[in-house]
């Protein structure tokens, strides 16, 4: 499994799982508490190897911008909590991604971000990571 079965649900909190395909969407299933929901096609869904964080320079992939909350935290749950003030979310963010863009990117998006990373750690998903850029390394060495 990789990011690109991973995905965010807009209304609905957490990460969800792709597990079918049906006629009119599929079928995911939250990482939050493992229930199953099915997915039309007329939600807004967001797949995470598709979202980008906005910087000064270019658009950093999301896959990119959890190795490095990985390597900063060795493996473990981030040191901030997305409950957090907005000032000490940026600035954890700013060590992450010192060229991040402060007028695209909000606290909600950190806050997003950091809930993300600590649910995929949480059920070991952070090796989809190294999966994700293996598949880039091989795609761009064709």
């Amino acid at each position: 499994m990789s990011l690109e079965k991973i995905i965010a649900i807009a209304g609905k909190p957490g990460l969800f799982k792709l597990i079918a395909q049906t006629r009119g969407g599929f079928v995911a299933e939250s990482l939050l508490d493992n229930k199953r929901l099915s997915v039309n096609v007329q939600q807004n869904v967001s797949v995470l190897s598709e979202i980008a964080i906005y910087t000064l320079t270019e658009e950093v992939p999301l896959r990119d911008v959890f190795s490095k909350i990985n390597e900063k935290e060795q493996g473990k749950q981030a040191s901030v909590s997305p409950k957090d003030s907005k000032d000490r979310l940026e600035e954890y963010f700013f060590e992450i991604l010192p060229e991040y863009d402060e007028d695209r990117v909000y606290a909600s998006d950190i806050k997003k971000v950091i809930q993300w990373y600590n649910l995929l750690q949480e059920h070991n998903m952070l090796d989809l990571l190294k999966a994700d850029d293996a598949d880039n390394t091989s795609d761009e060495e064709e």
